[in-house]
């Protein structure tokens, strides 16, 4: 008891400690509801550490996030937990800029400072910001480091759309493509037994959670090799069709799971991916150029007035390009479909490194372009002002 008494004051001890900071120390504040959020916020803090000579504040809610036993120099870790020690952080918040991947500032428990703080939303996935995240998922933000061209048509149209005013918009890319750009390339055929890795994202109507069995069932039967790397939520959320999965194939010799948080192994091991509306489909299609089977379920959709805008979720327009569209109700065909897909060989390169080109910002180069736009956005703001804004 004592024991789990220390952990819930160790927020507050951290609370009291970051308060304790000059406002030299805390001038940028980075933070991460969990430690697998870090592959996306690494490439801009190495870059502000090494290029820039920066010391950054590493905020985060997870208890057993490594950076908090084991920092990176020039980088000052804080576990603040998610309850109230959190809220009180940032509804005090003095910085001159804050960095997170977590949407939807200002409509939950997060909310800004009655500071002057400059807020910058990074993103953490390539898809579009109007279908899939909440409405006003990024309205309270800045500043927004954009992946590619469609997020800065998304958010000014949807801007207009709603009065807002207008964000500074970055042209920053995508820091997980980025190492997966860095990997070596493959060469040669598939294996004899290609491999399939499935990884959708999760709900109540995904592909996983209502029709996982009979598709992987379908890919193994056809000689494939599978690997089925389920989305946090879904192994939380729906244990029974995990359970379901694993019953059926864990013995299986062309069977495994993929469940290591932050790893990218499948990724490069997979000749082909199926997925549905997650946005590892982007990272593997332009990442590793090797194509997708999209099972075509309901799409998800959490702001319903997404269709107000002109533009098209690019989760919906560029399935074809980055591969092929299946049915849910022809998962039979699962194995042909995959087999034409890794017959297209150089023309599909071709296809999905044109895509690239064209719908990610700096590839190969994200990490120094988002640093340099937040050097600027620090020595432009000060710190420590109350906002009028939010008086």
């Amino acid at each position: 008891m004592l024991k789990a008494f220390a952990r819930a004051l160790h927020p507050w001890r951290e609370l009291r400690r970051f308060k304790q900071l000059s406002p030299e120390e805390r001038t940028c504040v980075f933070y991460t509801e969990s430690a697998s959020y870090w592959i996306y916020l690494k490439p801009v803090v190495l870059s502000l550490i090494k290029d820039f000579g920066r010391r950054i504040c590493y905020v985060t809610s997870d208890r057993v996030d490594p950076l908090l036993t084991e920092p990176l120099p020039g980088m000052l870790p804080f576990y603040i937990g998610s309850g109230v020690a959190r809220v009180l952080l940032f509804s005090g918040l003095e910085a001159r800029v804050a960095v997170m991947t977590l949407p939807d500032l200002g409509l939950f428990q997060i909310k800004r400072s009655g500071h002057r703080v400059h807020y910058v939303y990074l993103h953490h996935s390539i898809v579009s910001t109007h279908m899939i995240y909440r409405r006003g998922a990024f309205d309270q933000f800045d500043s927004i480091l954009c992946v590619g061209p469609h997020h800065v048509e998304e958010t000014r149209q949807w801007e207009k759309l709603q009065g807002l005013p207008p964000k500074e918009l970055v042209h920053h890319g995508y820091g997980p493509l980025d190492q997966l750009l860095a990997e070596p390339a493959r060469s040669g055929k598939a294996a004899t037994e290609p491999k399939v890795l499935v990884a959708p994202s999760w709900g109540a109507q995904g592909f996983l959670e209502t029709q996982g069995r009979p598709l992987v069932a379908s890919l193994l039967e056809a000689g494939y090799h599978v690997t089925v790397r389920p989305h946090p939520r879904t192994d939380k959320l729906a244990p029974e069709a995990m359970a379901e999965i694993s019953a059926s194939f864990a013995e299986h010799p062309r069977f495994a799971w993929d469940r290591e948080a932050g790893s990218k192994r499948s990724f490069l091991e997979a000749d082909v991916m199926v997925s549905d509306w997650s946005g590892a489909a982007f990272e593997f299609a332009l990442g590793r150029e090797r194509p997708v089977l999209f099972v075509d379920v309901a799409r998800k959709v959490q702001n319903a007035d997404y269709g107000k805008i002109e533009a098209v979720p690019v989760e919906v327009s560029l399935r074809e390009t980055l591969g092929a569209v299946l049915t849910p109700s022809a998962l039979a065909q699962a194995p042909a479909k995959v087999e034409a897909l890794l017959g297209e060989g150089s023309e599909r390169v071709k296809r999905l490194r044109e895509a690239r080109a064209h719908w990610v910002y700096n590839p190969g180069k994200s990490g120094r372009a988002g640093a340099e736009a937040l050097e600027r956005l620090m020595n432009e703001n000060p710190t420590g002002q109350p906002d009028p804004s939010r008086g």
